[in-house]
């Protein structure tokens, strides 16, 4: 499985249970299909493997349908149609599908030939569905639905923030640009407009995000968990590391990340020529250089990032090629677009969708690549028989996509042809892995307070997020007189609100992309084979075996980190030296 050829000539999948011109409009026309599969007798091993392959069709095609719902919500949130048919999924479909699919698990678990199953290919998944089993409850069904469609307010809310800059009006992703200017007053009006931008929806994040903690908890709770934290580690299916282990991850970043954090911002004071270093000097160069700018357009940076896949492996570039003839991108920051950038799996098409909000900056490159490697992901696990084995770790997903963020790194001369700026995007790529494990540990942090404390006061969070805030900030950087932007900051985080608690997976995730960078320094070819062979296992391994086959250490302990931090300062060093 692992050893077949990767092609980028990706096929919908073919439909032998539901019709092919089937369209889901409503859950009388979608039933049927459940109704079968839930009483369809299975007398024999064939009887359960073409039961398992017609579930995981039926599931794909609800899947695709969902995805589209919610791919078309966020590129128009201002569309109310296109809100309301995301909305009709959640209240009118998902609820209903559920209690089929808690149905369907015991049918599969309980069946007299499940045990003559190929045990390796399906132990990940048969250990996912008993979980499953024992968290399902009929009463979080509502809870659920009403969830789903609260999370997206968010992207609404988020999607109408706007400032403006020079008489011109600016999403606050596009005014980020600003932050990059050598003008240093424009660069702190920029950043107070933003910050004040952001303040002027407290109150309706902080509401929101108070409905949000109450209806998790009581979910947790009907399933019989303490708080939502521990029911949520379950759901997400953390077999091989605990809460203590995150806990662990953030004192290790306290040890061996900050000082190194602290170092890069004295760099930055001294290469300013600044008394104090303020937020909005961070992203700055001195006077006389110009901000890195490797596109101007959407259809630029997707042409300029196929030249640099191709450059690494020419399997990736034709993924991105695949994914352009299907229109599968949506790339320019516009006003009315939610925040953010995702690829979204699609487990009929096989070929992903990219959704960003690119504005000509350093920071959308990044961001590129590493939807990329998302999206290359989805190619790989595409030709795996169930869609079940599809549903592989986000910790596993995102070494996918934060190794693509290094490895293209040796290729970045398509976006910047001179070489002193290729030099700056590098550093800035490797400062960017440096700094981002303050804000994870940060925010992980911070969801473990929220949800061992869930009947907290919006003052009690207030006070609680500046607390782990400031454990973990840099005294380099003066914050004076920012307090009342800081005590909020939080809100701009938008896994806390639509995706909770997943966040540590990009810590886990970006040890896991050092030690592949660090094996293509040393055999690119290898590096590159074995990335290739782990994702194409989709999920069909467990998460230590995934970071075993991409010849990886799964390693959450102190001296792992020290030592991959060490080696990143050290690359980072030969570049400023």
């Amino acid at each position: 499985m692992a050893n077949v050829i990767p092609t980028a000539d990706i096929q919908k999948l073919s439909r032998n249970f539901v019709p092919t011109d089937f369209a889901i409009s409503t859950w009388a026309s979608l039933e049927p299909y459940y109704q079968d599969l839930a009483e369809r007798p299975i007398n024999s091993k064939n009887d359960l493997e073409k039961w398992l392959k017609d579930v995981s069709e039926l599931e794909a095609v609800v899947s695709e349908d969902a995805c589209w719902r919610q791919i078309k919500m966020t590129c128009d949130t201002n569309n109310k149609a296109l809100e309301d048919a995301f909305t009709y999924f959640c209240m009118e479909i998902q609820p209903k599908l559920q209690p089929y699919a808690d149905l369907l698990n015991k049918k599969l678990v309980q069946s007299a030939y499940v045990d003559q199953l190929d045990q390796q290919l399906y132990h990940t998944y048969l250990r996912s569905v008993r979980r499953s089993i024992e968290l399902f409850r009929q009463e979080n069904i509502p809870i659920q639905a009403e969830l789903s469609v609260l999370q997206q307010q968010y992207g609404t809310i988020a999607g109408k923030m706007t400032v403006e800059v020079n008489g011109k009006e600016y999403t606050l992703q596009q005014a980020a640009k600003f932050l990059e200017n050598p003008d240093r007053m424009l660069r702190k009006d920029v950043y107070l407009k933003v910050q004040n931008r952001r303040l002027q929806d407290k109150d309706a994040f902080n509401k929101l995000f108070t409905e949000l903690v109450q209806k998790r908890q009581q979910i947790a709770e009907n399933a019989g968990f303490e708080n939502y934290r521990d029911y949520k580690f379950a759901e997400l299916g953390r077999f091989d590391y605990t809460k203590e282990d995150c806990f662990q991850f953030h004192e290790a970043v306290k040890l061996h990340v900050l000082p190194l954090v602290d170092q890069i911002n004295s760099y930055k004071k001294q290469k300013l020529s600044l008394e104090e270093l303020r937020p909005w000097d961070l992203e700055a160069e001195p006077a006389g250089t110009q901000p890195l700018h490797p596109f101007t357009s959407g259809k630029e940076l997707l042409s300029k990032t196929e030249a640099c896949f191709e450059a690494l492996n020419p399997f990736f570039s034709a993924c991105l090629r695949k994914m352009d003839e299907l229109k599968h991108f949506d790339l320019e920051s516009r006003k009315g677009k939610a925040p953010g950038g995702y690829n979204c799996p699609l487990s009929e098409s096989g070929a992903p969708f990219i959704f960003m909000n690119a504005a000509g900056q350093m920071s959308d490159v990044t961001t590129m690549v590493h939807e990329g490697g998302h999206a290359i992901h989805s190619f790989l696990a595409h030709p795996l028989e169930l869609s079940a084995f599809k549903e592989y770790p986000m910790e596993i997903a995102e070494v996918a996509s934060m190794s693509m963020e290094l490895f293209t790194m040796d290729h970045w001369d398509v976006y910047f042809k001179d070489t002193e700026e290729l030099r700056r995007a590098k550093i800035h790529q490797l400062e960017r892995v440096i700094t981002i494990f303050p804000w994870i540990a940060i925010i992980d942090k911070f969801q473990h307070w929220v949800y061992e404390n869930p009947r907290h006061t919006e003052k009690e969070r207030e006070a609680n997020w500046l607390r782990i805030l400031n454990e973990f900030s840099s005294p380099v950087v003066d914050q004076e007189g920012l307090e009342k932007f800081r005590a909020c900051s939080w809100q701009r985080q938008l896994h806390l609100f639509e995706v909770p608690f997943y966040y540590i997976e990009y810590g886990i995730a970006q040890l896991g992309a050092i030690g592949m960078w660090m094996q293509y320094q040393q055999h690119p070819k290898q590096a590159l084979n074995n990335y290739i062979k782990a994702l194409s296992l989709g999920g069909t391994r467990t998460l230590p075996e995934l970071f075993e086959s991409a010849g990886l250490k799964f390693d959450l302990s102190p001296a792992h980190i020290k030592k991959l931090m060490d080696f990143v300062h050290g690359q980072m060093q030969e570049l400023v030296d």
